[in-house]
């Protein structure tokens, strides 16, 4: 089990000024959505190359969604750095609680929510124009299963890799902290 930290507590220490290092291991897309204010995004699959970035400062709190990537960082990371800390529900607990979130894009959907949006509505209308129109549309339907099962099969997700270039899922310019600055 690892050392977690409540939204409760988290909050009295930040109003304390307590020196706390705020590390969101979501991807960049999710940190974009909303995220803690003066958290810097680290995804888990970059944890182990950064973990110089966490080596001086102390107490760090990983965050994520709901506290099972943080957990699983905190796992990878606990053998380079004994001040880890993971936040008890992650950003769904902070933002129970109404505290405030930072968002460079503040109607944006996560990306997987996206793709579940699309490819139900590619299945719906596959179905409904098989139905009315003609019965090839139904292929629609198989071709997005097929894209799913892929996508499940190989971790890759062509869909998702066509709506992260959109424009809406560019990210804004940031003024997130550089590397220097977790020194």
């Amino acid at each position: 089990m690892h050392p977690s930290i409540t939204v409760a507590e988290l909050k009295s220490r930040l109003e304390h000024g307590e020196p706390i290092q705020l590390v969101d291991v979501r991807g960049a897309d999710e940190y974009a959505v909303g995220h803690i204010p003066g958290a810097i995004n680290m995804p888990l699959a970059e944890a182990e190359s950064r973990v110089d970035d966490l080596a001086r400062r102390s107490p760090v709190v990983l965050v994520c969604q709901s506290g099972r990537r943080a957990g699983m960082a905190c796992e990878l990371l606990q053998e380079h750095h004994d001040g880890l800390l993971v936040l008890e529900g992650g950003t769904q607990a902070w933002m129970s609680a109404n505290n405030p979130v930072v968002s460079s894009l503040a109607t944006r959907w996560a990306l997987e929510r996206q793709v579940r949006l699309g490819a139900g509505l590619m299945v719906l209308v596959g179905v409904i124009l098989g139905f009315l129109v003609h019965p090839g549309w139904f292929g629609l339907a198989g071709f997005v299963g097929a894209g799913l099962t892929f996508a499940g099969l190989t971790n890759v997700c062509g869909m998702a890799m066509v709506l992260a270039k959109c424009p809406w899922n560019q990210p804004a310019k940031s003024s997130a902290p550089t590397q220097e600055a977790l020194r």
